[in-house]
């Protein structure tokens, strides 16, 4: 027998055990740098890659990488935020809980009751409860896109035959809680054995009259108060020198900044966050909103009271002169009475004005506070800091004094931008709800995006022949019935450019309604209380607000991009 190599098998088992190593170290080496990249990783800038972030969420296409759609602006109530909180408001009335009530009163109101439910002067009696049930079914049946609230009681109308009635209510595609008012005039008849009665007839928009709320005369006071201040709310206020307005008061708008005695805003406790102008002052209102849910989201991590300036700049884009415009109330564009209830705000000019009186009084113990100069210091370093006001700074050049730079990178995974606080304001949805209420809530809508980018024939070839007139006729006709209420959005200046449709649609533009904010309106005589008494402009910016919610609440939509046009709404976007 021969002998066998006493070294082959060590070899071999030494060259296993080499090869398991390098395998081992191969893999171990592979988790490490799995590791380090998920540690390091940062997502791209969110203002830098719009197609993640603005376009998004102010557009409907989001692949858009290049110039965002000014013509169509979204804001919280548009969005499907999880962050909402439950409605406020009680439960919209439907057919089933009107049938209950109507089997209640059926069984304790006799048939014939009240002369066959005509009064001894020979009138319908609006007080009878079967009315309202009448009104609320023809209601339920003829708004199916309405949430119906509260019902006043009906009252006589002009004829004996008609009653009046107020109610609240709510399109069901807005998704906010606000309510908004209408009362109609309505033609019945007593049914069969007197046992119901029938709608023979409904009145228009706000018909009728007889159910208005009750009417106040508000003026400009005489002496202009500071603008910061809360408006007057007084009817006693008058103005010799310019005209009063009577109008419908609707609930209340509280959209006053509370504001603390310097005592108690600085007591043990109080934490604010200062963001001081920087580079976006000036800019487009979708960079302003950007920035300053920036702030927003920043002031809710630290779990500190953000102090808010209320003065906004429009951009020159907004405006026919292309001048930009300082001065602007904060409470012309947005909700402020619905953000102070999300989040918590100090308004900027009394802050400063208490934190001036405190250090006054308090020369041994001033308002500790914690100047921040750079974006790159980032929320989560600011944490656990204890100073009562960190106060952060934007003095250096473009791009690095935009606010929004506080968000980026690694903060961007802590800092929630809180969009469902802005809500579009409710002066300008009152605007909104009148015009849809005009259009009986029974019209369609199309989004017609023209001006620069039509003129602008390399980066957009085929949009404006796309959009011309005839183009536009036949789209249309594609998508929408013949004989119906058409309410065109777009930003095209020219009012009669649309005049070649109107053979086949019932053609409605902002302008047609220009009476809601003309001098004799409740938003022109609300807003000059907020503007010291000096008119208010319905500029540019207000005119992309209405338009964009009329759109959203008409029955059929037609874009520009996507329905009307090969184009992409942005260039260096891959069309599918």
């Amino acid at each position: 027998m021969a002998d066998s190599n006493p070294s082959a098998e060590p070899l071999g088992q030494n060259l296993i055990k080499m090869i398991s190593n390098a395998c081992f170290s191969l893999f171990v080496m592979m988790v490490l740098v799995f590791t380090v990249i998920a540690i390091t990783y940062q997502p791209p800038d969110p203002w830098l890659e719009s197609s993640k972030a603005i376009t998004k969420v102010f557009s409907d296409v989001e692949n858009a990488t290049f110039k965002q759609d000014d013509s169509v602006l979204r804001t919280g109530e548009d969005l499907n935020v999880s962050t909402l909180a439950p409605s406020p408001s009680p439960q919209p009335i439907t057919l089933q809980s009107v049938e209950r009530q109507a089997e209640k009163i059926n069984s304790s109101v006799s048939a014939c009751a009240d002369n066959g439910g005509i009064t001894d002067d020979g009138f319908v009696n609006c007080s009878d409860p079967r009315v309202l049930i009448a009104i609320e079914r023809f209601n339920l049946r003829i708004f199916s896109g309405i949430h119906f609230f509260e019902y006043q009681k009906p009252v006589n109308g002009s004829r004996p035959d008609e009653c009046d009635v107020s109610w609240r209510f709510r399109s069901k595609k807005e998704k906010s809680w606000r309510k908004y008012r209408d009362f109609r005039r309505f033609t019945l008849r007593v049914g069969d054995n007197c046992s119901y009665y029938e709608i023979v007839k409904a009145g228009r928009w706000h018909s009728g009259k007889n159910a208005r709320p009750v009417s106040v005369q508000k003026s400009a006071p005489v002496k202009k108060p500071h603008w910061r201040r809360s408006p007057p709310t007084s009817p006693s206020l008058t103005n010799s020198s310019s005209s009063s307005s009577v109008f419908v008061v609707e609930d209340g708008i509280n959209d006053t900044v509370p504001n603390l005695p310097y005592q108690m805003a600085f007591r043990k406790g109080m934490k604010y966050l200062y963001y001081s102008r920087g580079g976006d002052y000036c800019k487009g209102m979708n960079h302003y909103l950007w920035s300053f849910l920036c702030a927003l989201g920043e002031a809710q991590f630290l779990n500190r009271t953000l102090v808010m300036d209320m003065s906004i700049c429009l951009a020159s884009m907004y405006r026919l002169n292309g001048t930009d415009e300082e001065g602007k109330d904060f409470r012309f564009y947005f909700d402020l009475e619905h953000l102070k209830e999300s989040v918590p705000i100090v308004e900027e000019g009394q802050f400063l004005n208490d934190w001036k009186m405190w250090n006054r009084m308090h020369k041994k113990d001033k308002v500790p506070v914690r100047k921040v100069n750079s974006y790159k210091v980032a929320p989560m370093q600011l944490k656990k800091e204890k100073s009562t006001i960190v106060w952060r700074q934007f003095d250096g050049p473009e791009p690095e004094n935009y606010w929004y730079r506080v968000c980026e990178g690694q903060a961007s995974k802590f800092v929630q931008r809180p969009w469902h606080a802005i809500w579009k304001s409710k002066r300008l949805m009152n605007i909104v709800s009148e015009i849809s209420g005009r259009l009986d809530w029974e019209f369609d809508a199309v989004h017609v995006v023209r001006g620069e980018k039509a003129q602008n024939k390399e980066l957009w070839p085929n949009l404006d022949a796309d959009t011309s007139p005839g183009a536009l006729l036949g789209k249309l006709k594609q998508r929408i019935q013949p004989g119906r209420k058409v309410y065109i959005a777009t930003n095209e200046p020219f009012y009669n450019y649309f005049d070649h449709l109107r053979s086949d649609y019932k053609i409605y533009l902002l302008n047609d309604f220009s009476d809601l904010w003309g001098v004799n309106s409740e938003w022109y005589n609300e807003t000059r209380l907020l503007n010291r008494g000096d008119p208010v402009t319905f500029d540019g910016y207000m005119r992309v607000e209405v338009d964009t919610e009329v759109l959203y609440r008409a029955k059929k939509r037609v874009e520009t991009f996507g329905d009307l046009t090969k184009d992409c709404k942005d260039v260096y976007t891959t069309m599918a």
